[in-house]
């Protein structure tokens, strides 16, 4: 199955193609019962596996594991990686690209941000030299098979947000994202000056860019969109609810309904990534939609 080939054909398709941030198994196994792709999430992952801030703690070979775990339980999934500004230099960024690529991942996002990097929607973001990023963005590019690249620019100012724009659209990169863009006339601005090449929004709760429907970034001309944190946003506050809840009923679990999870539905969920579950024709009918 090529799954670069798939991601690609999503992205050429009409409408947006949404792809939801994941960052651990359960969060994956409950984003595949509603979507076909899904967003291994620097952010989350920085959170789940480390405990620790998105700023550049992330080492390649967890990230590798983390998408080899991922691409067998979901054979049929989108898998799109962050993998931040590379690890630092051209060529950690070009290994990590062809390990990635081995294990099954569709595509990934390299920025253009040096250290110390921060999410892409907060203050204190650094760029590197354009020229510099180019060449990193190059050798990535001449490294992979067959894997789709997403050439992402942090930029804030607004000049530079459309020069740097205009140069990566001019590159083999399959997509380009400006992330932290602040409006829809931004996202216009942009559209307007990258031609044909494909166009990836990020949106994330509390984040910089507008709130947007995918019939409106459809309307806006963006292909991709990547949804980095709603999971795990949506699982801090369960977590937290349901632990001050058990502390103010003195460690007494609430009732099992209908309605609610048990150990049924959870294994219910998990037994489905077990591979031997995952035969040929149910395989075929997810790369389908």
């Amino acid at each position: 199955m090529n799954h670069p080939a798939r991601l690609r054909d999503a992205i050429a398709s009409d409408g947006t193609t949404p792809l939801i941030g994941i960052f651990d198994m359960f969060s994956a196994s409950v984003a595949a019962q509603h979507y076909d792709g899904m967003f291994v999430s620097g952010f989350g992952f920085a959170a789940s596996h480390y405990g620790l801030p998105d700023i550049g703690f992330i080492a390649w070979p967890d990230i590798v594991a983390f998408v080899q775990r991922l691409r067998l339980a979901f054979p049929a999934q989108h898998l799109l990686v962050d993998i931040d500004d590379g690890y630092v230099d051209p060529e950690t960024a070009c290994h990590a690209v062809q390990q990635l690529e081995a294990v099954g991942a569709s595509g990934v996002i390299l920025e253009d941000q040096q250290r110390p990097r921060r999410c892409g929607h907060v203050d204190g973001k650094q760029i590197l030299p354009l020229q510099e990023y180019l060449d990193k963005l190059d050798m990535v590019l001449d490294s992979r098979r067959d894997l789709v690249v997403v050439a992402r620019t942090d930029a804030t100012e607004e000049d530079e947000i459309l020069r740097r724009a205009k140069a990566l659209a001019a590159t083999d990169a399959d997509v380009l994202l400006v992330d932290g863009v602040r409006s829809v006339d931004w996202i216009r601005k942009v559209r307007d000056v990258i031609g044909d090449k494909p166009l990836l929004f990020n949106q994330i709760a509390g984040g910089k860019s507008p709130r947007l429907s995918l019939p409106e970034l459809t309307g806006l001309g963006v292909d991709v969109a990547i949804y980095s944190t709603p999971c795990l946003f949506a699982a801090q506050s369960a977590m937290d609810q349901a632990l001050t809840e058990l502390r103010t009923r003195d460690g007494r679990l609430p009732e099992h309904t209908s309605s609610s999870i048990g150990v049924a539905e959870c294994l219910a969920l998990l037994e489905k990534n077990i591979s031997r579950h995952h035969d040929r024709s149910s395989v075929t009918a997810a790369t389908a939609r």
